[in-house]
């Protein structure tokens, strides 16, 4: 059973463990080195999540099974002040992949979003990611295409996607 739990700051390390392990296998096809290292900094050091879980403008939440961490999620209800739950992260472990997992957990935003009173998920996912056939799989449509400069010369290069609930 998949359960959801929100992050406290004694999570950061498990966060980042999570977030090391997954950006290389997820970006390093996609994205140079020196920008995947540039976009961890950004937003995964210490000062970074601190800053997020402080600000609490997203809900950070810990995904796991049977007392084992598998993965992290970054939320925020009311994107734009619009009835739209953002999620902002989304990442599982590479061993849970191909095992339903990421469906489960879409479900479990689905159930908070209604309980938030959200008609709608939204999300950015890059380009080239291979993720992108799993969102359109279990509904979500591509309404946008955005570059979004990050700063040091780097670009996100994203498809906004969105699920109607």
């Amino acid at each position: 059973m998949i359960t959801i739990s929100e992050a406290k700051a004694e999570n950061i390390k498990t966060i980042q463990e999570i977030t090391y392990t997954t950006w290389p296998i997820t970006y390093g096809k996609i994205l140079s080195e020196e920008q995947l290292d540039y976009m961890l900094d950004l937003f995964y050091s210490d000062k970074a999540l601190n800053n997020q879980l402080d600000k609490k403008e997203q809900l950070f939440y810990m995904i796991s099974e049977d007392e084992t961490t598998l993965g992290f999620i970054g939320i925020e209800h009311h994107y734009k002040n619009e009835p739209v739950t953002r999620i902002h992260k989304i990442y599982l472990l590479p061993e849970t992949q191909g095992k339903g997992i990421g469906k489960k957990v879409i479900v479990e935003i689905q159930k908070l979003a209604l309980e938030n009173n959200s008609s709608s998920l939204s999300l950015n996912v890059n380009r080239f990611n291979s993720a992108l056939s799993f969102y359109k799989k279990i509904g979500f449509e591509v309404i946008d295409e955005v570059n979004i400069d990050i700063g040091n010369g780097y670009l996100m290069e994203d498809y906004v996607m969105e699920k109607k609930l």
